[in-house]
């Protein structure tokens, strides 16, 4: 599974502005029928025990489309619902403890706002680097502006993929043209979306012809 990573249209989710764990679900699974390829739960606001049970409702939407499925900053939830694996920020575990924790069958994703970083997580076992936020965001996370040709020097500095995040939509991709990344990562532009699958068509057609991916 590591090694096969596919990054072109990764979904990060977000309940904001949803006001049902179905319509959450609906969202989900329509953006998985327009072409996601990867999906990062990303929750902070409640118990580890909802977050399980909603990690493992997520998980059976995206096995229906044999997606991987990542979670955020939690490796305890990863492991109850047999997830694929973390994405891990700057203030969470470090990269080399979630290794040898999880071992190496799950995928672990790192944020790099530096080449430094970018070296020093590849150094320490992750399988992707989500490098942003390309342009200013609205969701509740903290972000700083990380611009492309960061992202370019990091690509040239490290040899694992890395996806762009950050308030992307399908009319401000073309700033990525020739940056490198393997995919683009996505938040409000399916979460908000009122057609997600077409959304997430348009977005992955558009992402693969700028980045040049197969």
């Amino acid at each position: 599974m590591r090694e096969k990573l596919n990054l072109s249209l990764y979904l990060v989710t977000d309940r904001t502005n949803i006001k049902t764990d179905a319509e959450f679900l609906e969202k989900i699974e329509d953006s998985l029928k327009g072409g996601v390829t990867l999906v990062q739960l990303r929750e902070k606001n409640i118990s580890t025990r909802e977050y399980i049970n909603l990690a493992k409702n997520v998980k059976k939407i995206c096995d229906k489309y044999s997606v991987p499925l990542i979670i955020d900053d939690r490796i305890d939830v990863c492991i109850a619902a047999n997830c694929s694996g973390v994405h891990l920020g700057n203030e969470d575990m470090e990269i080399k403890d979630a290794r040898r924790i999880l071992g190496d069958n799950y995928i672990i994703g790192a944020t790099a706002k530096s080449v430094e970083r970018a070296v020093q997580c590849e150094k320490e076992g992750a399988d992707y680097l989500g490098v942003g936020a390309i342009y200013p965001t609205k969701t509740h996370v903290k972000t700083k502006i990380t611009p492309v040709s960061t992202l370019i020097d990091i690509n040239n500095s490290a040899n694992i993929k890395t996806i762009a995040i950050g308030g992307l939509n399908e009319n401000n991709l073309d700033v990525l043209k020739k940056s490198g990344a393997s995919g683009i990562a996505v938040v409000r532009a399916l979460m908000n979306s009122d057609n997600p699958q077409k959304t997430a068509m348009d977005l992955l057609t558009k992402s693969k012809n700028i980045l040049e991916l197969d």
